[in-house]
């Protein structure tokens, strides 16, 4: 006899024994046999079977309601078995898929890293936190040969995997350029002719790129259709909108962009960020600008890491600790 019809004979007996005594014990090898029962990949209609067939035993003279409604059981788990294996078929592959999401992840975080600038002249802030695994946006720090910082912040029209992929091929292009192509608006017309080239033309990347010089503490920029940066007049105690006209990467290869210089005094700041901190939802309710610049401005007395630190807690409490797109923000603060 083999281990299932051995299963199957003791599930007659164990029924019979509940039916008869009410013991807890029956019960308890029950669960052990619907245990097996899983262990052998039985199907739940195999098990209803297995209870007809043992009631049909039991009782030979049941009566034909009962065995009419165990038919109807048995029709019904039949459907159903069919419905959850297909349910752990996808939820399998759904799992499987997780993982390679985890490790692809994993593996952009690694590619995309950058390290934050550690000059005397400037003090400076990053923060970038994907809504989901992966990151839609991307931020990038580079010295060039003559001491100045540039800086990229970037943000991919479309998420998941394709937005990643996108960003990897961004950071590789700009690790590709010479250190004597450092002005903004070269920068991106050559970004501008790769992406063309590259990504699908159903995907946009915008992405504002900043050269601070740290010999005359100018600043100077290039925009290709990203969210408008602000700059912080300490003297004055207000921000000023930085705004910088330009198509989004990818739309022509023929597309130049311009360049705009703007001087920089002691305690000013410049904040660049993506739409994920401007766009923020509370309820219904998009933020307004004049929030986020409100609660920069409450934490300017702050270095500038603990200022971008501090303001995405705000905005991540404001919206229950579930962001709805990539936040990236960065501050630079001229200390000398």
């Amino acid at each position: 006899m083999s281990t299932l019809k051995l299963d199957l004979e003791n599930y007659k007996e164990l029924l019979q024994e509940y039916i008869t005594t009410k013991d807890e014990q029956a019960l308890y090898q029950a669960e052990q046999f619907s245990k097996h029962s899983m262990q052998q990949n039985i199907s739940p209609e195999e098990i209803i079977n297995v209870h007809i067939q043992s009631l049909q035993e039991i009782y030979p003279d049941m009566p034909e309601y009962i065995q009419t409604s165990m038919n109807f059981l048995l029709e019904t788990m039949i459907s159903y078995g069919l419905a959850y294996q297909e349910y752990q078929t996808l939820r399998e592959k759904q799992l499987e898929l997780k993982s390679e999401i985890s490790v692809a992840a994993n593996m952009q975080k690694t590619l995309l890293s950058t390290v934050k600038p550690d000059i005397d002249e400037l003090d400076v802030g990053a923060l970038s936190v994907p809504a989901k695994q992966m990151n839609g946006d991307y931020h990038h720090f580079v010295h060039d040969n003559k001491g100045g910082l540039g800086i990229a912040v970037a943000d991919v029209i479309g998420k998941g995997v394709p937005a990643a992929l996108c960003m990897s091929m961004i950071k590789y292009s700009m690790d590709s350029f010479s250190e004597m192509q450092t002005d903004p608006s070269v920068i991106l017309g050559s970004l501008n002719r790769v992406v063309e080239r590259n990504v699908d033309a159903s995907m946009f990347i915008t992405m504002f790129y900043g050269l601070y010089n740290n010999n005359n503490h100018t600043f100077t920029y290039a925009s290709a259709g990203h969210e408008p940066g602000f700059y912080y007049h300490k003297d004055k105690d207000e921000f000023e909108e930085i705004d910088a006209p330009g198509l989004v990467l990818g739309v022509s290869p023929e597309i130049t962009y311009t360049q705009y210089e703007k001087q920089v005094e002691k305690g000013d700041m410049i904040v660049l960020l993506t739409d994920g901190v401007t766009e923020c939802r509370t309820g219904d309710r998009f933020i307004e600008q004049e929030e986020v610049l409100h609660v920069i401005k409450q934490y300017s007395h702050l270095p500038a890491q603990g200022i971008v630190d501090q303001v995405y807690k705000h905005f991540e409490r404001l919206q229950d600790f579930h962001l709805r797109d990539d936040f990236t923000l960065i501050i630079l603060r001229r200390n000398v």
